[in-house]
């Protein structure tokens, strides 16, 4: 068994992630307490409590999404993990590629909820409300989407921002840009094609204001080599070296989210369980659609780590 650990991005978050974990062990509290201080605001509440609007503001939502994975993790270790000499791998959706590297030691909880409020509103206050969109391209494979972007865009930005699996494929630029690509797709055959519910065009030029932010603040930051290669969303491919790590870090702000290109590599070098960690089971259901031999697993409650670590020491 050859396992790589995965981590959640934006849209997982849900009123009540994390609450279950706080309360059953004291590891998982302690987390939750590091973020809060961190970020000298009560997150914790607005998990737990919501409202709902709060919970999925970016500036929230991508801490929050990474204290779960991180509280889940210091369970794991506790009930005995240890992350190198079980997990070849670790790889993040997006926010989760932070989530990722902190759970391999090479930032601290600290860090990680710091960068990521950063992260949050340099992406939010990156373009003005109701100028940028994003859509799903549902049923085209990336190479036709990337061709609609292209067709859409007249002058605007229009960008393929996250090939997640197969005929599953989101594009991000200008509202009227990413309106023409939804007409364009569903003129060229996909299943679907819709509107996303977000704040901002996330993995796009667009985001290029954010991204000076970012390197400004990873430049800042302390990030060491982790324990386990980190797959990048950008080159789809491992790296270990924390100033490569900080490059890939600031691309992936306007990159491409090379989700499915990262699995399929992973796969391709021996990876035939993928652990989801943190809140709900995204990244699971995608690994079943691009890894089809591959067992794919989502931990986030005291049930699930049981049964996970029951399967790695047995």
């Amino acid at each position: 068994m050859t396992i790589a650990f995965t981590f959640p991005g934006q849209g997982s978050q849900s009123v009540g992630m994390g609450k279950i974990l706080a309360d059953t062990y004291p590891q998982a509290r302690a987390v939750f307490d590091e973020v809060d201080e961190a970020l000298g605001q009560k997150l914790s509440d607005v998990m737990w409590n919501g409202p709902e609007d709060m919970l999925t503001l970016t500036a929230n939502a991508q801490p929050a999404l990474m204290a779960v994975s991180l509280a889940t993790m210091r369970v794991l270790e506790s009930k005995g993990l240890d992350l190198k000499a079980s997990v070849s791998y670790v790889a993040g959706h997006s926010l989760g590629e932070y989530s990722a590297l902190a759970a391999a030691g090479g930032l601290d909880v600290a860090t990680a909820a710091r960068l990521l409020r950063v992260r949050g509103d340099a992406m939010q206050n990156a373009v003005p409300v109701g100028q940028g969109a994003m859509a799903a391209l549902l049923g085209l494979d990336f190479d036709v989407a990337v061709e609609v972007a292209q067709a859409a865009a007249q002058g605007e930005v229009c960008q393929a921002a996250n090939d997640n699996a197969p005929g599953q494929v989101v594009v991000s630029g200008h509202l009227a840009a990413v309106e023409r690509a939804v007409e364009i797709a569903k003129a060229k055959g996909a299943r679907r094609a819709v509107m996303l519910p977000v704040s901002a065009p996330f993995h796009c030029s667009l985001m290029a204001p954010a991204a000076e932010k970012m390197a400004a603040a990873l430049g800042n930051a302390e990030i060491s080599a982790p324990a386990v290669p980190l797959i990048a969303n950008v080159v789809a491919g491992p790296v270990m070296d924390p100033d490569e790590i900080r490059d890939r870090l600031v691309e992936q702000v306007t990159g491409t989210v090379r989700w499915r290109e990262s699995i399929t590599w992973l796969a391709d070098n021996g990876v035939d369980t993928f652990v989801e960690i943190g809140t709900g089971k995204v990244l699971t259901g995608m690994v079943k659609r691009i890894a089809k031999e591959a067992v794919g697993l989502a931990v986030n409650t005291p049930e699930d780590i049981d049964a996970l670590m029951e399967k790695i020491s047995g």
